[in-house]
């Protein structure tokens, strides 16, 4: 049979200061976790604000090709128009 230690102050106060430097060393890791998170989080919010950006010049881009386009249509039916007036040789 073994012989079993008694418990004593010491054993119990050894086992603590082991148990709060775990502690201790969990309370790091979380504090790095966090740290992490919060500059992803900030990165996610520098990245939505540039895609705002990206939308806002999107939609500008958007009304400009179609004022582009209005504008080409006049001009295709103004050519039309002096076609259809002045027809050239042989037409």
């Amino acid at each position: 049979m073994s012989e079993e230690r008694p418990v004593t102050l010491e054993f119990i106060a050894a086992q603590l200061q082991r148990v709060l430097a775990e502690l201790r060393t969990l309370r790091d890791d979380v504090d790095v976790l966090t740290e992490i998170v919060r500059r992803h989080d900030a990165g996610f919010d520098r990245l939505e604000a540039q895609l705002e950006m990206v939308r806002s010049e999107m939609r500008e881009i958007r009304a400009e090709l179609r004022a582009m386009h209005r504008q080409q249509q006049r001009t295709a039916a103004r050519v039309r128009a002096l076609e259809e007036q002045n027809p050239g040789p042989g037409g």
